[in-house]
């Protein structure tokens, strides 16, 4: 990627941010940034393109590629889980399918789709490597395999297109729903964890995303044209990694194990309901085994992980307790990059 033209989607998000930031000092030598989001331009060098272009139309992503005369697309552009089903369906998977066909009209090099580890559903192996079945929960897994789905094609017409399928990955400036957990923990409370958290549950550390994004920009493409696992390599069971940043708080916050069925079946409610901002896919693998192999990421493109699961956490919750005055002036909303509103939650809080 050293030297190329890059085209970042989806770029006003938590993982564009990081991208903005990051690859200018790696050598890439022109970044455009394209979202429907608005961007806090202060964050960005006022050299870089920002663009309020949606990935779903043809025109303008033409034009933002072509005059940019762009080499390599990162497609972070998606529809979170929290969004209308709709929305998820037609951003996720048109919006890939425009993005791709637009890149194929304009010579572009490579696309690089940042996918999910919520393409595997809840199985029950594990480790999980890049050739189990997919099964998504939800209209966003769903998406995420019917765009994994779009990439083969694209991949059957000579285009070279790496699919990475990363762990939930956190860092500074990630809030959503990490923010309630950072907000509760800061307040000294007791933190719920479904079931007793003996359960592995692997996260991972943006900058260890970006550095796996790095190599599959700059292998050769017969070795990059591949999907990819990325996960943190050291983590540990989650009432010890949640433990960690409690004792890291140093307040008295402190890991709460909960029956898994009584609260599941009351934030499946509270969903319905529309009262909690918390969705299936995080309560209803809050308490399973998640993690997967890296195996063929390290022997492929030679990538490690810097960071474990607590460093991420207590990293990232550092980060939040150097801003948390600011974040509160903001609006609630539905990205990463915003803290949600916690509705229901709140109350459960003031008994915690």
């Amino acid at each position: 990627m050293k030297g190329k033209r890059v085209l970042v989607t989806g770029g006003a998000g938590f993982l564009g941010y990081h991208l903005a930031q990051n690859l200018p000092r790696r050598g890439v030598a022109f970044m455009a940034f394209n979202d429907i989001a608005p961007f806090f331009k202060e964050e960005y060098p006022e050299d870089y393109i920002l663009a309020n272009v949606d990935v779903r139309d043809a025109d303008g992503m033409y034009r933002l590629i072509h005059d940019n005369k762009i080499e390599i697309i990162v497609h972070c552009a998606a529809a979170l889980p929290l969004w209308p089903k709709e929305e998820i369906m037609s951003t996720n998977i048109a919006g890939l399918r425009n993005t791709l066909t637009q890149a194929q009209k304009c010579g572009v090099e490579r696309v690089i789709f940042i996918s999910s580890t919520a393409v595997y559903g809840v199985p029950e192996k594990h480790p999980l490597v890049e050739d189990d079945p997919v099964d998504g929960v939800g209209a966003y897994g769903i998406s995420k395999i019917a765009g994994e789905g779009v990439c083969a094609d694209f991949r059957k017409q000579g285009m070279c297109v790496p699919v990475i399928r990363p762990k939930t990955f956190i860092g500074t400036a990630r809030l959503g729903v990490f923010q309630i957990l950072y907000d509760w923990v800061d307040s000294g409370k007791r933190i719920p964890i479904i079931g007793k958290g003996n359960n592995l549950y692997q996260l991972l550390e943006v900058t260890d995303l970006i550095d796996a994004i790095w190599l599959a920009g700059s292998a050769p493409a017969d070795i990059a044209n591949d999907i990819f696992n990325v996960g943190a390599q050291r983590y540990d069971k989650v009432k010890l990694d949640v433990g960690a940043l409690c004792d890291f708080a140093g307040n008295g916050a402190r890991v709460m194990p909960t029956p898994a069925p009584l609260v599941k079946g009351a934030l499946a409610v509270f969903e319905f309901m529309k009262i909690s901002p918390l969705y299936k896919w995080v309560y209803g693998t809050a308490d399973k085994d998640s993690y997967v192999s890296t195996e063929k990421i390290e022997k492929k493109l030679g990538w490690k992980s810097q960071y474990s699961n607590q460093d991420a956490l207590i990293g990232s919750h550092k980060w939040y307790l150097e801003h948390k005055d600011e974040l509160k002036t903001q609006k609630a909303g539905i990205t990463h990059r915003v803290g949600w509103d916690q509705g229901v939650l709140k109350l459960f809080k003031r008994w915690m």
